[in-house]
């Protein structure tokens, strides 16, 4: 039963996190669409089958069964609406009859809200307090042990990474809250005698017992260690100016991290190698949000920051079906004057939307695969 009731929480928590991505992303598309005088005729949150729906003006807010998304759909914006005798100035009001800078607003407005999203967010996670390395002589007494490391194959390597250490003893020597050279000096002295530490991780308690090793300090072989790298640790929360200007420069090493990451996965896959082992699904990412929510508010926050970011390279990619696909569209009709025959781009964004398909099945497979 417990079980039971931790799956429903995690997918319950998973499903707002995309909820309230997929809405601010929608959101800037609609509004930008709403603000160059385009119509738009329904705001919609998941794909159909819809499950109902309330009109308001000339716009059709939807709720729909699949929550894997969303969309805005703009009259004219396949270029294939036809005209109702209701509205006279349909025509002037269609996606394809406004400008192209008004078309390319309203296709990375979706992008830019994400990015915006990303940046809110952080500047919340800045405010709560984030976790800061400090010199031992400079803590406070909230300052804790935080394991940052464990090498393979040590005596350590039960330890999970982002464990505090609370309490090491060995033989009648007991250390509650140890600071980083009171521990190195408690591992030294134990040597080949038992250590216990107890540490706390994801809110639960548990304790490791171990032996020393020595060789494993290149260095200084013969000094003895347990194979693991710790840092004192405090939360530092920034007043909301600094928070505010310092989640700029968050953003901005995300997102650079981001792009990077897809450059590479993208030239690996046109070349055959690229791997897809690392690259999670709903799947994946449903079983991350469990492990992270665990890790408090200011982690569930920063890892929804960081999908939005996901998201926002994702549909800036130049691919049909995609904004960035869509986006480039407009650059070459911009460029040439002429329109791209609907017909064609109704078939290529399809095309398109059938490979992200695929993909996403050969990610959602390779998630379960990768949690059985």
């Amino acid at each position: 039963m417990a079980v039971l009731l931790s799956i429903l929480v995690s997918a319950a928590i998973f499903l707002l996190v995309i909820f309230f991505l997929v809405l601010v992303h929608e959101w800037g598309h609609f509004i930008v669409a709403k603000k160059t005088g385009m119509r738009v005729d329904e705001f919609a949150i998941g794909f159909p089958p819809k499950i109902f729906g309330i009109k308001k003006g000339e716009t059709e807010y939807t709720f729909n069964w699949l929550p894997i998304g969303g969309f805005v759909r703009i009259f004219g914006e396949n270029g294939e609406d036809k005209l109702t005798g209701a509205d006279h100035n349909a025509d002037s009001r269609s996606f394809n009859s406004r400008p192209r800078w008004a078309q390319a607003l309203v296709l990375i407005a979706g992008v830019v809200m994400n990015v915006i999203t990303a940046w809110f967010l952080f500047s919340i996670v800045l405010m709560m307090g984030v976790p800061t390395e400090v010199e031992e002589s400079l803590a406070t007494a909230e300052a804790d042990l935080y394991v940052t490391g464990v090498l393979p194959d040590s005596p350590a390597a039960s330890l999970p990474v982002g464990s505090v250490i609370t309490q090491v003893s060995s033989g009648d020597v007991t250390i509650n809250d140890p600071l980083p050279s009171e521990f190195s000096k408690i591992v030294v002295e134990a040597g080949a005698e038992p250590l216990t530490i107890s540490y706390e991780v994801g809110g639960e308690t548990a304790k490791v017992d171990l032996v020393a090793e020595q060789g494993l300090i290149e260095d200084e072989p013969d000094r003895f260690a347990i194979g693991v790298a710790y840092a004192l640790v405090e939360m530092e929360s920034l007043p909301v100016h600094q928070a505010v200007v310092g989640a700029i420069g968050v953003t901005y090493d995300r997102l650079g991290e981001v792009v990077v990451g897809f450059g590479s996965l993208v030239s690996d896959m046109f070349v055959g190698e690229a791997d897809l082992s690392n690259v999670a699904g709903p799947i994946g990412i449903g079983a991350m949000v469990d492990d992270v929510a665990s890790l408090g508010l200011a982690s569930l926050l920063t890892f929804t920051a960081i999908i939005s970011l996901n998201l926002a390279v994702i549909n800036l990619l130049p691919f049909p079906a995609l904004d960035g696909g869509r986006l480039l569209f407009v650059l070459i009709e911009a460029i040439t004057r002429r329109d791209i025959p609907p017909v064609w781009a109704g078939r290529l964004n399809l095309i398109g939307f059938a490979l992200l398909m695929v993909l996403m099945i050969v990610v959602t497979v390779n998630d379960i695969l990768r949690l059985t």
